[in-house]
């Protein structure tokens, strides 16, 4: 029997705030909560799902690059760095994995500053507005591809 692909959940700076961070924009649940959604419904479609958070753009950085032996796809919510990061975007065009963004919010309906992401250009699908939805969506799509890749 194949092994569960293994999926790397990475949340950037702030995301350790959900919950009491402008629960309006972001909603009320915390990113443990988010978290212990994503292994189970990763268990449920067959993933293996690691979730790690740092405010740390360096930190980040070491996770994806580390990930290249260790992991079969990401899901990065990757906060502000999204709007500033070469460094991560350069770090996810290095590993070469399966790559699905996820913002909470809309960022396209925000100011004007967010409307960008440098990780949206490497990314294989971008999901915004979703609330923590969006991270058991992109599972979703990650367990499609992964199991689809083993079935080859």
């Amino acid at each position: 029997m194949a092994r569960a692909p293994k999926v790397l959940i990475l949340n950037g700076p702030n995301l350790n705030m959900l919950g009491s961070r402008e629960p309006d924009v972001y909603g009320r649940e915390s990113l443990s909560d988010i978290e212990e959604k994503c292994r189970k419904h990763g268990a449920d479609k067959g993933l293996s799902v690691e979730c790690r958070q740092s405010n740390s753009e360096g930190t980040l950085i070491d996770w994806i690059q580390a990930a290249r032996d260790s992991h079969d796809g990401l899901v990065l919510n990757p906060g502000g760095y999204s709007h500033s990061s070469i460094a991560i975007m350069d770090a996810l065009l290095a590993v070469q994995l399966p790559l699905i963004e996820v913002h909470l919010s809309n960022i396209h309906r925000r100011e004007a500053f967010r409307h960008h992401s440098y990780i949206s250009k490497v990314a294989d699908a971008v999901l915004c507005g979703l609330g923590a939805q969006g991270y058991l969506v992109a599972l979703d799509a990650l367990a499609l591809r992964l199991n689809a890749q083993q079935e080859t």
